[in-house]
């Protein structure tokens, strides 16, 4: 018996025969034998920085810009991250940060918002390591406006005691959603591991400093750590720099330190005893592996080839241990390893979230990728690709005009000169096979990692008893 298809049928049918001609005549397009090669790097334009430190100390760098008319400023002050928490307020820098403009002595945080609104603009700030970094930009016209706003915020912020209570119950609430994430925990065990009771380790709140911070103790704190003999503002755009500095001497010229400033922080150890950590996830599906060391500090001379180290064995996605589990093996989504540098130390990261049955797998893998980066030199041709992606990268970032002053910002507070800039795409040009197997010897020596496991122990401690003897937490 014939089976009639109606129309609409016999149309699907036949559209689906069309799809899959093309499909097949697209699937496999014929490549070339030998593709062209890359053209020549284009070198970087270093932009003219004018340098100036005005009478309080305060350090002003002025890059004019003629692209898109607005300015961009970035005022960051050393010592007020979170390498000045106190060891019972681990994360106090973000609170302090995260409310800078949530109202000040003249302006409320709807006024802030507003003012910074209608001048085309923003103003925020963030709080890293060693330091916070507050940010604005505006519309070019009103560069004197938003100059001033940004001295308002950073200079005298009230704290109100409403926007406070608010912004610990939301961290509060914030904190305990992030607790129940594997990576979270891992996260902070392994920052236990590396940096022990250095500052660099208490990024993490938890709920006995969050519950006991006040609107008092945060203006204290800010007295404290926001001093002009220890801030940067950089003022990038549409401003010549005769303006950008009588602009900056008119809203800052008169900021005064108070007290004696904190001291300088101490360098963590370069060296932390090896640590096995389970950390108890009854029922869960996927471990979560995180392994790591002691690293270097920014100013290191050899930054430039850790950076380069961490990008072929870990930081993109065509990375070894990327490629390795998760194009090859198929045991997570994403992997990584690398390093983190920072003003006086740093670390070395790596990890993965896998499945329960590939967990001493994947472990095997990234022990094996560690140790060949310490014992094999990097093949020219991979060495070239990586340093082709990492120079076009950081050229097209330093192009655009508020990463630029990020950027200069961001690498001050780590001890970086300005020039740096300028100096990062030629060092990493320079950078050696032999330059890299060395450090990936020296800080990627699988012996030498802390391992932390995050996962169900009925469905993975067999597995790990190949790694070592592991310690058992519960939550």
């Amino acid at each position: 018996m014939k089976t009639r298809l109606s129309p609409l049928s016999r149309a699907g049918l036949s559209l689906a025969a069309t799809l899959a001609l093309a499909g097949s005549a697209l699937a496999a397009p014929a490549l070339p034998a030998e593709l062209p090669p890359f053209g020549k790097d284009k070198p970087l334009t270093v932009p003219k920085i004018t340098q100036v430190t005005l009478p309080n100390g305060l350090q002003v760098w002025v890059v004019p810009r003629n692209g898109i008319p607005r300015v961009d400023y970035v005022l960051a002050v050393r010592g007020a991250g979170f390498g000045a928490d106190a060891p019972d307020a681990p994360g106090r820098a973000k609170l302090l940060a995260g409310l800078l403009s949530e109202g000040t002595t003249t302006r409320s945080s709807r006024q802030i918002a507003e003012a910074a609104q209608a001048m085309g603009g923003g103003v925020g700030a963030s709080a890293s390591n060693d330091g916070i970094r507050v940010s604005a930009n505006a519309l070019a016209s009103h560069a004197a406006g938003m100059m001033k706003l940004l001295a308002d915020v950073a200079r005298r912020p009230a704290y109100p005691d409403n926007e406070v209570q608010l912004a610990k119950a939301n961290a509060l609430q914030g904190l305990k959603a992030a607790a129940a994430q594997p990576a979270f925990r891992a996260a902070k065990a392994l920052d236990g591991a590396i940096y022990g009771d250095h500052a660099y380790g208490r990024t993490q709140e938890n709920e006995a400093a969050l519950t006991a911070v006040t609107a008092e103790a945060l203006r204290a704190d800010h007295a404290r750590r926001f001093r002009p003999d220890r801030a940067l503002l950089v003022i990038t755009g549409r401003i010549d720099a005769a303006a950008a500095t009588k602009l900056a001497r008119e809203a800052f010229g008169d900021w005064q330190a108070a007290g004696e400033p904190l001291p300088e922080l101490a360098a963590p150890p370069a060296t932390m005893p090896v640590q096995r950590l389970l950390l108890e996830r009854p029922g869960s599906v996927q471990a979560t592996l995180r392994l790591g060391r002691p690293g270097m500090p920014a100013s290191s001379e050899e930054q430039v080839a850790l950076r380069l180290t961490s990008a072929i064995l870990g930081t993109g996605f065509s990375s070894r241990v990327n490629i390795n589990l998760r194009e090859e093996k198929g045991y997570t989504y994403g992997a990584r390893a690398g390093g983190v540098s920072w003003r006086v130390g740093g670390a070395i990261t790596g990890g993965a979230d896998v499945r329960n049955e590939v967990t001493g797998a994947a472990i095997t893998e990234y022990l094996k990728e560690y140790r060949r980066i310490g014992a094999e030199p990097v093949p020219e041709a991979e060495m070239a690709m990586n340093k082709r992606y990492m120079a076009g990268t950081y050229l097209v970032t330093t192009q655009l005009q508020g990463s630029l002053g990020q950027q200069l910002a961001s690498n001050w507070l780590v001890g970086l000169p300005a020039d740096f800039l300028g100096k990062f795409v030629p060092a990493l040009q320079k950078v050696t096979a032999a330059e890299v197997q060395a450090v990936g010897k020296k800080y990627f020596n699988p012996d030498e990692q802390s391992w932390v496991v995050v996962g169900d122990p009925e469905k993975i401690a067999e597995q790990l008893k190949a790694f070592g003897e592991f310690k058992t937490l519960k939550p």
